[in-house]
C-alpha cells in the first residue's frame, strides 16, 4: 500500500506515485493506492494482467459488474507509425491477430459501438518498394493508402479513424501539389475532412488532426503541420465540450505538442526542427499546450512519430509530477502518451508495440499491446477521475531498459536544476565545452539556451522543450561561451557607415546581449546572432522539394564541368551557396561565404 498526500490545488491536479518494484509479468499483480484528499480517502486498484483480456477493477461500474450494458465503457486501439511495405507484411498480419483477440473480448464486455481503432499516420515506407522497376517512393502514393485502408478496415468490423503524418503526403512522383495528394488521402480512407471527431461513449470524444503540408513546407517537409483551419476547429470543439459539462476528450496527432514532456531524439527530430506539432511556427507551436492548459476536458493526447517503445516511463507523462522530481509542469489535466510501431524494421529501439485505452465514467487505463510477446497486454498507467477537472494517476511499471537504450534518453532542463547558470550582468562559462558539458541559462530577452552533447540548443521559454540546434558540436567543442551586455551606454553613437546612418538609440527597446563563442587557441570570437524573429535555433533543413531541386542543379553543374575535362571527374569540385547574410553591412557588396566560397575568416 502506497500513501500519497494531495498538494492543494491549483498547483497540483494529479498525484503520481511510482512503484519501483512492479514489473510486467505473466502473473496478475494487484497494487492498491490510497489517496487522502481532505478528510476522506479514495482507494483504487491497478492490475497488470497477462493475455489479451484485461479489465481493471477500478473501471468496473455497478452496471458492468451486474452484466448490464454500460454506455460509458469503451475500448480504443491505438496504432503507431505503420510504414507499410507490401514486401514485408508478416508483422502486420501478426499484429492484426493480436488486435482481433482484444476486440473480440471487448465486444463481450460492452457495446460494439463503443469500440474503435485509431491510426496515428505515416502509413507507408518512405522508399521504393519496387526498386528493380522504379525509384518512386511508396509513402503517400495511391497504392500506399489503398494498402493501408485495406489493412485498417480488416479488424472484424471495428471502425478506424486516421490522422495523417509527415510521410502521408509524400507521393511526390504521383501528385504535384499537397492539395491533390490530400484529396486522394481523404477519398481512399473515406474521410470527409483531415480532422475527425467520434463520440466513443457517454460524454467521451475521440478527436484527431492531420498534417496537411509537405511540398509547401517553409522548412523541413517532415515537420508535422496542422493548418490553421483545423486548429480553429479544435479550439471550438473544446469550447463546446467543457469539463464543467462532464466531457472527456482524447486527442490524436502524429507528433506530440510542445510541452508534452515525452522522450525525443536530439540527433534527429530536435536538430531538424520536427519534434513538435507546427514546430517552426512559434505561435502555433505553443498554441496546443495553451489549449491543454485552458481546457481540462482534454484527458489524454496520443502521438507517434518518434518510433520509440513504450517501456520507458517518459513514454507517458502526467499533468504534474512529484515535487521532489521538479516543479509543476502545467499540462492541464492531460496525460501525454507516446505510441510505438508494429513492424520490427521500423523500430528505433527494437520494440514492437501498440497502445490500448480502456475506460468508463470512473477513469481509464493506458495499456501496451506487445506484438513481440504474442500480443501480451500490460497496464502502463491508470487514471481515475476525482471530479471534472482533477484526476489521480499512477504508473503501473518502472522503466524496462535494454542495452543501448541510454542513447534515446535526452536531458531536458527544469527550473532550478543543478545545471542552470544564474547571472546578473554578464555570463562567463570558463570551462571549455566538451561532449559531456551540461549547462543552460536564460537570455535577457527570455530565450533559453543550453549545452548538451557538445551542441548549443534552444529550449522553449514556457515549457523548456527542446526547439532546435543553434551551434553544432563541430563548431562548439573546444571553445568557451560567454553572454555579455551589448546594449547602449549613457550616450547614443551616431553612425555614419553607408547603409547604417543615424542614431543607434532610435531602435533600442530594452537590454541587449551578445552570445559569444571564444576560441583562446586561435584568438577568435564568434558572435552568434539571433534570427530575425528573436529566436536562436537554426532552421537549417528546408523543404524536401527545394532540396531535390538543389541536388539536380549541383548534378547539372558537375555534368557541365565534365564537358571541358572529358570524362575525368578528378579535380571537379561543385559547391552551393545560399546566403542569406554574410556580414553586418547595410550595403550588398559581397556574396562569398567565409570558408566555403571565399577565404575563411577564422
Amino acid at each position: 500500500r502506497f500513501l500519497c498526500k494531495c498538494i492543494d490545488p491549483p498547483q497540483t491536479h494529479l498525484i503520481t506515485t511510482m512503484n519501483k518494484n512492479i514489473r510486467s509479468t505473466m502473473a496478475l499483480q494487484l497494487i492498491t493506492l490510497s489517496l487522502f484528499q481532505g478528510q476522506g480517502a479514495v482507494a483504487f486498484s491497478v492490475h497488470a494482467a497477462s493475455g489479451n483480456v484485461l479489465q481493471s477493477a477500478m473501471h468496473m461500474s455497478a452496471a458492468a459488474a451486474n452484466g448490464e450494458a454500460d454506455s460509458s465503457t469503451f475500448t480504443v486501439g491505438v496504432i503507431g507509425d505503420l510504414h507499410m511495405d507490401p514486401r514485408k507484411m508478416e508483422d502486420y498480419a501478426i499484429g492484426r491477430e493480436h488486435w482481433l483477440s482484444i476486440f473480440g473480448a471487448a465486444k463481450a464486455e460492452h457495446s460494439p459501438e463503443n469500440l474503435a481503432l485509431v491510426s496515428l499516420g505515416d502509413l507507408g515506407e518512405s522508399k521504393s518498394v519496387r526498386p528493380a522497376e522504379t525509384k518512386e517512393l511508396f509513402a503517400g502514393t495511391t497504392g500506399c493508402h489503398e494498402l493501408a485502408s485495406e489493412f485498417l478496415g480488416s479488424f472484424d468490423g471495428v471502425p478506424y479513424e486516421l490522422v495523417g503524418g509527415n510521410h502521408d503526403l509524400e507521393g511526390i512522383d504521383e501528385f504535384t501539389t499537397d492539395e491533390a495528394n490530400l484529396e486522394m488521402f481523404l477519398r481512399v480512407h473515406n474521410k470527409p475532412a483531415p480532422n475527425f471527431i467520434r463520440q466513443i461513449a457517454d460524454k467521451t470524444l475521440l478527436v484527431g488532426m492531420t498534417s496537411t503540408v509537405f511540398r509547401s513546407a517553409i522548412y523541413t517537409s517532415h515537420e508535422v503541420t496542422i493548418d490553421q483551419e483545423q486548429i480553429n476547429w479544435f479550439e471550438k470543439v473544446l469550447q463546446d465540450h467543457s469539463s464543467a459539462d462532464g466531457w472527456k476528450v482524447f486527442v490524436f496527432t502524429h507528433a506530440p505538442p510542445n510541452g508534452s514532456g515525452l522522450r525525443v531524439l536530439q540527433e534527429n527530430h530536435v536538430v531538424n526542427g520536427c519534434c513538435w506539432l507546427n514546430h517552426s511556427n512559434e505561435k502555433q507551436c505553443r498554441k496546443f499546450i495553451e489549449l491543454v492548459r485552458e481546457h481540462r476536458c482534454i484527458k489524454a493526447w496520443f502521438s507517434g512519430h518518434f518510433h520509440l517503445g513504450q517501456d520507458y516511463q517518459d513514454s507517458i507523462t502526467f499533468p504534474t509530477i512529484d515535487p521532489a522530481d521538479g516543479p509543476y509542469p502545467n499540462r492541464g489535466s492531460c496525460v501525454f502518451v507516446q505510441t510505438s510501431v508494429m513492424r520490427a524494421g521500423t523500430s528505433r529501439d527494437g520494440r514492437q508495440q501498440s497502445r490500448m485505452i480502456k475506460g468508463n465514467q470512473n477513469g481509464f487505463d493506458i495499456c501496451t499491446v506487445d506484438h513481440a510477446k504474442d500480443g501480451a497486454v500490460r497496464v502502463d498507467a491508470t487514471i481515475t477521475y476525482s471530479d471534472c477537472n482533477h484526476e489521480v494517476g499512477i504508473y503501473a511499471h518502472e522503466d524496462e531498459e535494454r542495452q543501448g537504450d541510454a542513447f534515446f534518453k535526452v536531458y531536458a532542463p527544469s527550473p532550478g536544476d543543478e545545471n542552470l547558470i544564474r547571472y546578473e550582468d554578464d555570463m562567463f562559462f570558463e570551462q571549455i565545452v566538451t561532449q559531456e558539458t551540461k549547462a543552460w541559462w536564460y537570455m535577457a530577452c527570455g530565450r533559453v539556451l543550453g549545452m548538451l552533447n557538445g551542441s548549443l540548443i534552444e529550449y522553449d521559454k514556457s515549457t523548456l522543450a527542446p526547439l532546435g540546434l543553434v551551434v553544432g558540436a563541430d563548431e562548439l567543442i573546444g571553445k568557451k561561451i560567454s553572454v555579455i551586455d551589448s546594449g547602449l551606454g549613457d550616450e547614443c553613437e551616431i553612425m555614419y557607415e553607408e547603409g547604417m546612418e543615424g542614431a543607434e538609440c532610435g531602435s533600442f527597446d530594452g537590454r541587449e546581449q551578445a552570445l559569444l563563442l571564444i576560441d583562446d587557441a586561435n584568438d577568435t570570437v564568434v558572435v552568434v546572432q539571433p534570427n530575425e524573429d528573436g529566436s536562436y535555433w537554426r532552421k537549417i533543413v528546408r523543404n524536401k522539394m527545394v532540396r531535390m531541386q538543389e541536388v539536380r542543379r549541383e548534378r547539372a553543374a558537375k555534368e557541365f564541368a565534365k564537358q571541358g575535362k572529358g570524362e575525368e571527374e578528378e579535380g571537379i569540385k561543385v559547391i552551393s551557396s545560399w546566403g542569406p547574410y554574410t556580414s553586418t553591412s547595410g550595403t550588398a557588396k559581397r556574396t562569398g561565404v567565409s570558408g566555403l566560397t571565399s577565404v575563411a575568416q577564422v
